[in-house]
């Protein structure tokens, strides 16, 4: 069965807290607190550095079945190398991220701005080194890669475009045969409330998607005031989530 999964670009900020986390619960099982509401997160301390084996055991194991972490690739291998010479970065980093095993879900390379023109050659030698068996999904922030060339490429290994609302010109086609969605924010660059009126047609799009058959990630990377919490509530309950009683109630 299609899985559409939507959730949040992270769960651990402290302005979260009397806004989503009540004062009552720890910020150690801020996790299990999230994941009885949400059945999936974009972990974005992968990005920034690797996280020790422990770390990433925990979420393992305080997570429920069946939920799924996105994890974004580390930026050294993205921002600093720039996809090239990955063989060594990585196999660092899959060894750790391997750990959180079935609840692993799609791998997001969010390139840089500045890598602004088209080199296929380097996409193709990045795409080779990647281990099988596992969702990537590449986040292009120069709208020079969103080209059908690129899409061939991609959709070649089983990579999907990331989908995102931070460059005007869309994606050209879906790649991979899945899709991955990332919504930055409304007004700004990680705030403003996108709210049901403007998720309406995402919402229809993802019902048809899911219909055929094919599975859908949906993140909200709006973090500022808890927009991206409520957000994601309100697109769950467009897509026939059961919101909890007393997250119902909150104000949009």
């Amino acid at each position: 069965m299609a899985r559409l999964l939507v959730g949040t670009s992270g769960f651990h900020y402290a302005h979260w807290k009397r806004i989503f986390y009540p004062v009552e619960v720890p910020a150690a099982r801020w996790l299990q607190f999230y994941a009885d509401v949400f059945p999936t997160t974009e972990l974005n301390t992968t990005f920034y550095r690797l996280p020790r084996p422990e770390a990433v055991d925990r979420w393992r194991e305080q997570s429920p079945p069946g939920f799924s972490f996105a994890v974004k690739g580390s930026r050294f291998i993205t921002h600093l190398k720039r996809l090239l010479d990955p063989a060594d970065p990585l196999d660092r980093y899959f060894e750790i991220v391997l750990r959180l095993g079935p609840k692993l879900g799609p791998v997001l390379w969010q390139l840089p701005p500045q890598l602004k023109e088209v080199d296929l050659p380097r996409l193709e030698n990045f795409l080779q080194h990647l281990p099988p068996g596992v969702r990537h999904v590449f986040e292009f922030r120069a709208e020079a890669w969103h080209t059908l060339p690129v899409a061939d490429l991609l959709d070649g290994y089983g990579a999907a475009f990331c989908e995102h609302d931070l460059l005007r010109r869309p994606v050209p086609r879906i790649t991979g045969g899945f899709r991955y969605l990332r919504f930055h924010g409304a007004t700004g660059k990680y705030q403003g409330r996108y709210g049901k009126p403007g998720l309406r047609r995402v919402a229809r799009e993802l019902s048809r998607w899911r219909a055929g058959g094919q599975d859908a990630y949906v993140y909200f990377n709006n973090d500022l005031q808890g927009h991206a919490l409520f957000d994601a509530l309100d697109l769950g309950e467009l897509l026939g989530a059961q919101l909890p009683l007393d997250l119902a109630a909150q104000p949009a």
